[in-house]
């Protein structure tokens, strides 16, 4: 019997979405979504397969995870706890490491949004049935529009053809009109040996400092100086990028990985959760009386130490603005 393992990625920042989101609750543990965190949706989402559970996540962010956890009756989890995050090919490998070689890894981010359930098992099945022969496969989602902020994979049925970097907006158009082209989810599945087998062939210095990093492993906490000599790489550009044993899922569930205020806001008015005037502004967690007057497309963003305007074209770019006050140390990121 095929053992399921459903590996949760939970040690981003979500910096575009500040000052909502901040080091020490990121985005995926805010309780934006009918009451609910994406954290919790991405655990609920994935019970059908009744996965034994593997969070990996940082020291900011661990007692979150273990919180939401527990309110969920859920005990039975294994976890890895980063002293300073070193991105996804890392962290999946101390996933992998953690496993038995024949377990099937659902790797998921742990800030994604995801609807229609049923196409999501659709392909979540099909996904393990490549896994078991060996296969590192990836989520394809079919694009709903020209999208500048996603990755593209280009693919023939389950082939990958090739990958893309976040496009500029003519080359999206062009991605759309093509009918090829689907965007990278950042989701994969894959046995726990293949993907250690694919990371020695193109990663080997990665697998040494990974392997050194749990040998001093205490209680699922990773120590601080052999955590730090692990080089920082995502897993597309480590493995799925190079490697020849790659496929997709071309997959029609809504997904969005809730990266701007663009997605979240669509998503929330969808929900008529917020209401946007006549000209497209709408305001966040304000409980004043908000007024855009001679302005479109605006959102504002407050929170008891910050108030964020910013035009809805310019949601990329509050990534800019945390990095800036992280740089300078600011309390208004903690």
């Amino acid at each position: 019997m095929v053992n399921i393992k459903h590996v949760i990625l939970s040690g981003g920042v979500g910096s575009r979405l500040w000052p909502l989101s901040r080091k020490t609750k990121p985005k995926q543990y805010l309780d934006l979504f009918s009451g609910k965190s994406l954290f919790q949706l991405c655990v609920e989402r994935n019970e059908f397969l009744n996965p034994q559970l593997v969070v990996v996540g940082n020291c900011d962010n661990f007692q979150l995870s273990r919180d939401i956890l527990t309110k969920l009756n859920i005990d039975n989890y294994q976890e890895v706890i980063e002293a300073m995050p070193k991105n996804t090919a890392p962290a999946i490998a101390f996933a992998a490491y953690i496993s038995n070689p024949d377990d099937i890894l659902l790797v998921t981010p742990s800030d994604h949004l995801i609807e229609n359930q049923d196409f999501y098992h659709e392909s979540v099945y099909r996904a393990i049935e490549l896994a078991k022969n060996d296969n590192l496969v990836t989520f394809g989602i079919v694009p709903s529009r020209a999208e500048t902020a996603y990755g593209y994979i280009e693919a023939n049925g389950e082939e990958v053809v090739r990958f893309t970097e976040k496009p500029a907006r003519e080359l999206a158009e062009e991605f759309m009109k093509s009918g090829s082209f689907l965007w990278n989810s950042g989701m994969f599945c894959f046995k726990a040996s293949t993907y250690l087998n694919e990371l020695k062939k193109h990663q080997p210095e990665l697998i040494i400092a990974v392997e050194n990093a749990l040998e001093s492993m205490k209680e699922g906490f990773l120590e601080k100086y052999t955590n730090s000599l692990i080089p920082s790489i995502s897993v597309d550009y480590a493995i799925i990028e190079k490697s020849d044993n790659i496929v997709v899922i071309p997959s029609k569930f809504k997904w969005s990985d809730m990266g701007s205020f663009d997605a979240l806001a669509e998503h929330l008015s969808e929900k008529n959760e917020i209401q946007l005037d006549d000209n497209g502004n709408f305001t966040i967690g304000s409980n004043r009386f908000v007024s855009f007057i001679g302005v479109s497309n605006v959102i504002l963003v407050e929170t008891p130490d910050a108030i964020l305007v910013l035009d809805k074209g310019s949601s990329q770019d509050v990534k800019g603005l945390f990095e800036k006050l992280d740089r300078e140390e600011s309390i208004l990121i903690k």
